[in-house]
């Protein structure tokens, strides 16, 4: 399956997922920590209205799905690399695009997304958790370095109003 041009994204991409599926909503909610610009808005699919979707329920449920501000559907892998080019990552993008990984990648998703509930979840979940701990992690540190800047009164504060 040929990729399109990821930075012809038109962001928002509105993103259908299932929220019922534990590895689906820790990828999501790793998204959602990095959605600082909003280029990103979250459906879970699992209880949504969806009356606005680009699919109905069960077509939804079977993989995850974007629609961009043009209206243009994006399903599996082609969605989850424009949502991390919306986070700001693009090497994301670029990995997935390289051929022996996209080939990969199309062969794998469709098992992945058909067999998500009889994964084991433990090795799963520690993997996504770590990742969002470090994350945690990382912006606390980063407040926290934003907040001892604007204490000095630094002009590195990105707090301070203009006068």
């Amino acid at each position: 399956m040929p990729r399109r041009d990821t930075a012809a994204t038109p962001f928002p991409l509105t993103i259908y997922y299932d929220a019922s599926c534990r590895m689906c909503n820790a990828e999501m909610r790793h998204l959602m920590l990095r959605n600082h610009a909003g280029k990103l808005v979250f459906i879970d699919a699992s209880t949504a209205d969806l009356s606005q979707a680009p699919a109905d329920k069960a077509t939804l449920m079977q993989s995850i799905h974007g629609v961009g501000a043009d209206g243009q559907v994006y399903i599996g892998v082609d969605c989850l690399t424009r949502a991390y080019l919306g986070v700001g990552w693009a090497w994301v993008p670029r990995l997935a695009g390289l051929p022996l990984v996209a080939d990969a990648l199309d062969k794998l998703y469709p098992m992945l997304a058909r067999n998500r509930y009889r994964l084991p979840l433990a090795p799963i979940a520690w993997v996504l958790e770590q990742g969002l701990q470090c994350t945690v992690r990382r912006q606390a540190a980063q407040a926290a370095k934003r907040s001892a800047a604007c204490a000095r009164g630094s002009d590195a504060c990105d707090l301070k109003q203009p006068r």
